[in-house]
């Protein structure tokens, strides 16, 4: 089974940091959940699904990182 998002690139997007990835991804998934609510509703993925594909893709950027 693969995962996508592989979680070590997911944690390069966040400085290397899993705390910093877990408090992003959450952050955007609730935030995501209170602006998409309809969208969700009929999408196959769910809304801390959509945030770390945001991250992944550089949509979503921590000011924690250490570059």
């Amino acid at each position: 089974m693969m995962i996508e998002p592989p979680i070590d690139e997911l944690e390069k997007k966040a400085g290397k940091n899993k705390y910093v990835l877990s408090v992003l991804a959450s952050k955007r998934a609730k935030e995501i959940e209170t602006t998409r609510r309809s969208e969700l509703a009929t999408a196959d993925k769910k809304a801390i699904s959509i945030a770390l594909d945001e991250i992944y893709n550089g949509e979503i950027v921590s000011n924690e990182t250490n570059d």
